[in-house]
This record gives C-alpha cells, sequence and structure tokens, in this order.
C-alpha cells in the first residue's frame, strides 16, 4: 500500500486528542472522519483538526468506502465490540487500552481478526515509550535481565471526570485498564509468561461501584517478580513510575523518560524518531498497515494480559 492510509477516529475525548496531535507528525496518513457522542463538542475538535465529516454514530464512518482504518478511543465498555464491527466492514483497527473488561469478549476480537484478515491492535503504550524501548533493547542485547518490576500506577480520582477535569460517561477501572499497562509489560519485558498471578484490593467506592486502592504480585516463567500497586485515592504524585531491578543495572521510567537507580537521567530521544509513545504506537499501527505485517502489541500478542486479569478478577469476586 502507497496510497494516504485514510483514517477515522472514534472518540473525541482527551485520548483522542492526543492520537489526533500524534498523527499530525505522521506522513502518509489523513483523518477523514470524527466520531463523539456530543455532536457540538466533536464539530468543535473536527474543525481546529481539519476534519472534513463529522458523526455520531460509528457505524456511519464505517460505511464511508475511503476508511482504512479506524481508531477507537471510546469508552472501555464499547471497545470489544466496535472493534469487532470495524473488522467486519474491512477495516483495520486500533482499541485503545483495554481491549476489553470481559475475556470472553477479547477472545472474540480475536477470531474476528483472524476471520478478516485485517490488522487489529491495542494501544499498549508501555510498549513504544521510548523509556521502555531503551530497557527492552538491553534485554534483546542480553545485557540485561530483569529480577524485579515493582510499579507505582497513582492517580486521585474520587469523582468520574476524564483527564481533562471533564465529566466521563463511564467508570474507569483500576484492573482491567491501568494493571493491564503493567501486565503485558512485565511480560513483554521479562520475555516470559506470567505463571503466578495475585491480587487484594480495598473498599469498594460507594458511588463508583469500583475498588479505588489494588495491589498486584506476578511471577514470570523464568523466575522474575513484579509487584504492582494501584490507587485512585492517591494525592500526588500522579502517573504511573516503573523500576526495573535487574542483574546488571536499575532503570527508572516515568512515561517518556528513563533515570538510572540513582536518579540520573538516561538519554533516550534517539532510541526512536519521537519522544511521544503515543506517535509511536500509532506509527506502527499504519506502518503494519503499510507492510502487510502484524503489528508490536496486536491482539493475538496482548490476549495473554487479558487472560491474567481474568484470572485475577476471579481471585479477587472468591
Amino acid at each position: 500500500m502507497s496510497k494516504t492510509i485514510k483514517v477515522a477516529l472514534a472518540g473525541a475525548g482527551a485520548f483522542g486528542i492526543k492520537h489526533l496531535d500524534g498523527i499530525r507528525n505522521i506522513d502518509g496518513v489523513e483523518v477523514v472522519s470524527l466520531i463523539g457522542r456530543r455532536r457540538d463538542a466533536t464539530q468543535e475538535v473536527a474543525d481546529k483538526y481539519g476534519i472534513g465529516h463529522v458523526a455520531t454514530d460509528l457505524a456511519e464512518s464505517l460505511a464511508l468506502p475511503e476508511v482504512d482504518a479506524v481508531i477507537l478511543c471510546t469508552p472501555t465498555q464499547m471497545h470489544a465490540e466496535q472493534a469487532i464491527a470495524c473488522l467486519r466492514a474491512g477495516k483495520h483497527v486500533q482499541v485503545e487500552i483495554p481491549l476489553c473488561d470481559k475475556l470472553a469478549d477479547g477472545q472474540q476480537v480475536a477470531a474476528a481478526q483472524k476471520q478478516a484478515g485485517r490488522i487489529a491492535m491495542v494501544g499498549h503504550t508501555r510498549r513504544f515509550n521510548p523509556s521502555h524501548q531503551y530497557v527492552h533493547k538491553k534485554i534483546a542485547a542480553g545485557s540485561f535481565n530483569i529480577q524485579q518490576m515493582d510499579v507505582q500506577t497513582y492517580f486521585f480520582r474520587r469523582s468520574n471526570m476524564n483527564a481533562l477535569g471533564q465529566p466521563r460517561s463511564w467508570t474507569d477501572h483500576l484492573l482491567w485498564h491501568h494493571a493491564a499497562h503493567t501486565v503485558d509489560l512485565f511480560a513483554w519485558q521479562a520475555g516470559s509468561p506470567i505463571v503466578q498471578a495475585n491480587a487484594i484490593q480495598g473498599p469498594i467506592h460507594p458511588e463508583l461501584g469500583i475498588a479505588m486502592d489494588m495491589s498486584i504480585q506476578l511471577k514470570a516463567a523464568n523466575g522474575a517478580i513484579c509487584t504492582l500497586s494501584l490507587s485512585f485515592n492517591n494525592d500526588g504524585p500522579l502517573g504511573t513510575f516503573f523500576r526495573y531491578i535487574g542483574d546488571s543495572a536499575t532503570y527508572i521510567a516515568r512515561y517518556d523518560d528513563l533515570f538510572t537507580g540513582k536518579d540520573e537521567k538516561i538519554d533516550v530521544s534517539k532510541v526512536d524518531v519521537s519522544m511521544n509513545g503515543i506517535e509511536l504506537q500509532d506509527r506502527e499501527f499504519f506502518a503494519a498497515i503499510h507492510e502487510g505485517r502484524e503489528p508490536n502489541a496486536s491482539v493475538a500478542q496482548v490476549l495473554p494480559c487479558y487472560e491474567v486479569l481474568h484470572r485475577l478478577e476471579q481471585q479477587l469476586a472468591g
């Protein structure tokens, strides 16, 4: 494929805008349709980014013959059903993390991808952040092996607001969304499947109906371990912080930035063509379409992560 890839983006909220900003830097790609829940707000974003078509129904955009691919930045509960709809419409699809909040739904997406023969990728951004890529290259070169990952995922989210401080139409989830980043990253970096997984959670929020605090322990088949602490109750600092403890070094990753165990900054600016993990994720999606290959973070590659989350959910429910 040498022609411009024409994209429909569903979800004109905080994360959809991050994708639009990243795509601006990628040659050979044009966003031709924007789908949002509220037409007026969606039109406002479309006008800002020069997008000609606006819809409030994904099906309307899927019916456009010029659309080659779709990026889904919609509420978690819609991801699997919408991804399947895209594939059945003959479109390539990238769905933001998480792929699903029920394992059976994720398995259905994997089956739909095989049947459609289209690219289906999940936004597991940590695989693309330059900080984590730097560590991955060390592992691939055989100069660093993980003994332990210590991860903190902390937010202050006692009301249902998005990253822009706007009310959400859905409820976020520590296990199926935020833990998914680390569960997948740990298995990918360890190069070994997760064979043990344990979880405990704190009280259920009376209005949101979710646990606001959670602790997860993981062990890979090669012996590496991971400890993950998650909270929606933490009043700063906010974000996700990764400590890689290995046989030859310690690394601390804060999104796209990387530091030694002594907090000395490591230059990761030459690791990839951008320092923006979302842009790099999108570049991989479009490159896989152009080259007709399986992308990093394909549905098939990340499905084991959701199998682990399913086991943890069962454990917590028991």
